[in-house]
């Protein structure tokens, strides 16, 4: 399969977007897309990604802030669709670089949230160094200046 325009040929993630890994999608759209983590911390954990590479959360501006909402949104509804409805009891977050293990932008959907182990609770750390929110992370993007190059 030829590598799609706007994917990276060495990134794990676009090689599973491409269907190059055997991993089941449980979503695909031109923006969006998910797959359950291969090393789940929770009963429920899912993976969203950009369904065209995207580099980490320190390469996102404040004009990243709608993908990373649409991220949300397809999270929520895939707990849904695997009969998870209590979304106050969900982890969403990124990890923070240098603590990513692969630099396509993903977001972690883990569910329930009450009943992570300790190694989850530590790994998935709300705001912690290594692993912010959504909400931070749309703080910091929309804190973010603009650059203006002049001549």
């Amino acid at each position: 399969m030829a590598v799609e325009e706007g994917s990276d040929k060495s990134c794990i993630f676009c090689k599973i977007i491409n269907k190059e890994m055997n991993t089941e999608l449980l979503h695909y759209d031109e923006e969006v897309s998910c797959f359950r983590d291969i090393k789940p911390g929770a009963d429920h954990h899912y993976i969203v990604v950009p369904t065209r590479h995207v580099g980490n959360c320190k390469s996102l501006t404040k004009h990243h802030v709608p993908l990373v909402q649409r991220m949300v949104e397809v999270g929520k509804e895939i707990l849904e669709k695997n009969n998870f409805t209590d979304l106050s009891d969900v982890r969403f977050g990124f990890h923070w670089p240098p603590f990513c293990s692969v630099t396509h932008l993903h977001l972690h959907v883990l569910a329930p949230a009450s009943q992570l182990g300790f190694m989850s609770r530590l790994v998935y750390r709300l705001n912690s160094y290594w692993f912010v929110s959504v909400e931070q992370l749309i703080q910091i993007l929309n804190s973010k200046s603009e650059v203006t190059l002049t001549g």
